[in-house]
């Protein structure tokens, strides 16, 4: 995550590159963004609302408003990305890792970042669809006692899906996550609440439990993922 402050924005102010390159691939820089930093950072350009790093919104609002150009902010991110101790949030005392993304790729998602920061509408032309929406895909159904609500891959705060569906009885519940970022299903409803242990990088957790007619709620119990959108709802009949 990005522990972004006014003494990063300060020390990198004299920066003069432009926010975009002609080298720059902003489509790019969306994806990886998505994939490697949105579980962290609200982007509302990017349709990212994680909690846990500061919003970058937020960040550079007042800073934008004062005269700060683009090529500022895109030279703050791109040294944080690349040396976070430096600007380790002092109040929660957390830090991403170094480099989470290198050369290239780091530039185009400073260079996105930088873009998108604090600009009101969405992204338009190739960058609108870029990253696909996050759960917009077809309601799961229960498959001979089995229902596998998938983490989104691509890094996204949200399932494969946000319906599914079921019948009474004995169920097994199934979550695979292909992505990077920590998950787990929890699955709660009438007399029901059932968890799978948090699953990262391709393993796929589960747990079994005896349903009822009804309305039951899915969700990501990992800090700040439900929160950002990471739920969904399970009608049993």
């Amino acid at each position: 995550m990005l522990a972004l402050g006014a003494a990063g924005v300060a020390a990198l102010s004299g920066c003069g590159q432009e926010a975009t390159r002609e080298s720059d691939n902003l489509v790019n820089g969306k994806q990886l963004f998505v994939a490697k930093c949105g579980s962290c950072h609200t982007l509302a350009r990017a349709g990212t609302k994680g909690t846990v790093g500061p919003n970058l919104d937020a960040a550079f609002k007042q800073s934008l408003r004062d005269g700060m150009e683009r090529s500022t902010v895109r030279g703050v991110v791109e040294h944080q990305i690349l040396y976070p101790y430096t600007l380790r949030n002092q109040t929660t005392g957390t830090q991403m890792p170094a480099k989470l993304v290198k050369g290239d790729n780091a530039s185009d998602v400073a260079a996105y970042v930088a873009h998108s920061t604090n600009r009101t509408g969405q992204d338009t032309g190739l960058l609108a669809s870029a990253v696909k929406q996050a759960g917009a895909g077809k309601p799961i159904a229960e498959k001979n006692g089995v229902l596998q609500i998938d983490a989104d891959p691509t890094g996204q705060l949200a399932y494969v899906s946000k319906a599914a569906t079921g019948t009474p009885g004995k169920v097994t519940f199934k979550m695979q996550n292909k992505s990077s970022v920590p998950h787990d299903l929890v699955v709660q409803g009438p007399g029901v609440t059932g968890k799978t242990p948090i699953q990262v990088n391709g393993s796929t957790g589960q747990f079994t439990a005896t349903l009822k007619a009804g309305n039951y709620t899915y969700f990501c119990s990992v800090d700040g993922h439900r929160a950002a959108g990471m739920q969904g709802k399970l009608v049993v009949k």
